[in-house]
């Protein structure tokens, strides 16, 4: 016998009122061991590849790019992101590019009614190319989905989302720790057990965390993340998790009025308006992945002639900008306290690696000195 967290799924011999790992306030809930056990099915490696289906392609570059080179079948994929940065549109282009690739697709919608998924599917322009092989099911309860996916037998099965659905044996409320944890351990298997791929929608908390049990995170094969600017159209869909290839992989999209569109050219898309004989700003090349991708990094420094000074940072780490003014303050005797200074990266553009320390210190003496670095500084 022993005692487990609902939340995170920690086990103790002893029954305790909270859970000392996740912080949880529940108490931990009794589970009995089955005393008997038959032995597990074994398998050697060379049988196991020599059944090794291949990876099937979305058809979309951008998100084969980031998967590895397409779904592995039976593999779990959770794709997190903000409210309305997108993740439903992705999807729905996904799935049926999947068709245009030959392959078969089930949206299960709990969110929306499937009468609202097809009026996307119109306005995007997928309703023609889906044809007959994308099919929506608009319910929440999670066995019924199962036994239809059994029927339809489909390449991709994509939950929208794993927050809204639930199964009826379970107590609680959709959302809530134990429906999450239930409901995606009850996909996993299905993936498993049938070999066909499901992707998973995941909601978002305030601080950016993916929301429910973290034992999900580590149920499933592949964690992906869509990010985005509100003030931009760009998303970035990076790999956290991959069992199945690399991460920190990252698929480029421009959203707008019909969807995602992919960037096969980032650098130019981030360049198109960069001028050279401007002060203040100067290109770097970040690397993102396997690939550099050339941004533009801005910097406009004025007099303040009022109150204390501001300090604005968009698209950089702040406190590691604050740390480059103090150095450019001491050691290159720039006078900048009483100055209003403004960084900021073009296209909504998250740029975290150290060497981008120069550009940002170019581009702030650059504008102080109104000095434009020209076309030929990166």
């Amino acid at each position: 016998m022993a005692f487990c967290c609902d939340s995170c799924g920690r086990e103790s011999r002893k029954w305790m009122g909270f859970c000392p790992d996740c912080g949880s306030k529940e108490p931990l809930t009794e589970r009995v061991s089955r005393a008997t056990a038959s032995p597990a099915q074994t398998d050697t490696l060379e049988a196991i590849l020599a059944d090794d289906p291949p990876r099937q392609p979305i058809g979309m570059g951008e998100f084969d790019r980031v998967l590895g080179g397409g779904l592995v079948p039976g593999s779990v994929v959770l794709v997190g992101g903000e409210p309305g940065v997108g993740k439903s549109t992705l999807l729905l282009q996904a799935a049926a590019c999947r068709v245009q690739e030959g392959g078969s697709a089930v949206i299960v919608t709990a969110e929306e009614s499937a009468r609202q998924v097809g009026m996307r599917a119109r306005r995007l322009g997928v309703d023609q190319l889906a044809g007959e092989r994308l099919h929506l099911i608009a319910d929440p309860d999670v066995e019924r989905v199962i036994a239809a996916a059994n029927q339809l037998r489909p390449d991709l099965v994509v939950i929208d989302s794993i927050q809204t659905v639930s199964s009826p044996g379970v107590d609680g409320a959709p959302g809530g720790v134990t429906q999450v944890r239930e409901s995606g351990a009850r996909l996993l298997r299905f993936a498993k057990e049938s070999g066909i791929a499901v992707v998973m929608v995941g909601h978002v908390t305030k601080d950016g965390g993916l929301a429910g049990p973290k034992l999900l995170e580590h149920m499933v094969d592949v964690v992906l993340s869509l990010e985005g600017d509100p003030d931009h159209g760009l998303r970035v869909l990076r790999a956290q998790k991959n069992r199945f290839g690399a991460t920190h992989v990252a698929g480029m999209f421009e959203m707008g009025n019909e969807g995602m569109t992919e960037i096969l050219d980032p650098s130019k898309s981030f360049l198109a308006d960069w001028r050279g004989d401007v002060p203040g700003t100067v290109v770097f090349p970040a690397v993102e992945g396997r690939r550099s991708i050339t941004v533009e990094v801005q910097a406009l420094v004025v007099a303040n002639k009022s109150t204390p000074p501001r300090r604005s940072v968009r698209g950089l780490q702040s406190n590691r900008v604050h740390q480059l003014l103090a150095a450019l303050q001491r050691h290159a005797v720039l006078d900048l306290a009483p100055l209003d200074i403004y960084v900021n990266v073009v296209g909504g553009w998250q740029i975290a690696e150290p060497a981008c320390d120069l550009p940002i210190a170019l581009a702030v003496v650059s504008s102080l000195l109104s000095v434009p670095l020209g076309a030929t500084a990166a």
